[in-house]
């Protein structure tokens, strides 16, 4: 991974640039992740876009994906539904393998891949991945649980770490770490998405932890956005 210090450049938004390639994802419930059994070329070149604007780590078409919603959603099997799952991390390493092919810098480093898991709240499709309202009648070991396929098939399709992304609640986070454990080799970043209200209007933060080791100690910036 980077070195103490080292500035990696991230992708930008996947399903942007999929909506401004014509394809409709609003009202989805697998949203961007849809694309990987209906146009898996679309998701590819949006990758490649981004590694030619000079990312160094490319996050998966997972967000909203899981085992449970792939049955649920597209009629697959279990296994149909893990392997569509690892499909997004080898389309991934396929852009990365031809835009290395294709570079003419002999000095780009190998960008890395993230597999991108969402909040439990994003399969209900009903915008509590932003509340986090289902937390409080959940326990950690049933996010765990949830959380426990999407994360093994991301890590044993190759990714070479795990993007927690916009997780609504200390509970959840604390359960997406507490599952990262359980692949030691496996490295991660966690990003928090809350509200804090103030007199006048809300502003929304958006914690980013450093890419990490599950030992290791976590570093936090803060990005606030105003409602």
């Amino acid at each position: 991974m980077a070195a103490a210090g080292e500035v990696l450049v991230v992708d930008g938004g996947l399903a942007t640039e999929l909506e401004a390639a014509g394809l409709q994802l609003q009202g989805d419930p697998l949203w961007s992740a849809r694309i990987l059994q209906t146009n898996p070329q679309a998701i590819k070149n949006v990758h490649a876009s981004y590694l030619s604007c000079g990312a160094d780590v490319i996050t998966t078409a997972t967000y909203q994906g899981s085992v449970a919603g792939f049955m649920k959603y597209l009629g697959l099997s279990s296994e149909k539904a893990d392997q569509l799952l690892q499909s997004g991390v080898q389309l991934a390493k396929e852009a990365v393998t031809e835009f290395l092919s294709e570079s003419r810098s002999s000095e780009r480093a190998m960008p890395f891949v993230a597999g991108s898991i969402g909040p439990y709240g994003a399969s209900l499709h009903d915008g509590s991945e932003y509340s986090g309202d289902y937390v409080e009648r959940m326990t950690k070991e049933e996010l765990k649980t949830w959380h426990r396929p999407q994360m093994q098939s991301l890590i044993t399709a190759g990714a070479d770490l795990i993007a927690m992304e916009t997780i609504p609640s200390q509970k959840e986070g604390e359960a997406l770490v507490e599952l990262l454990r359980e692949f030691p080799n496996t490295k991660g970043w966690l990003s928090f998405s809350c509200k804090i209200y103030f007199e006048k209007s809300p502003i929304t933060l958006q914690v980013h932890h450093t890419p990490m080791h599950t030992s290791q100690e976590e570093t936090a910036s803060l990005f606030c956005r105003r409602d």
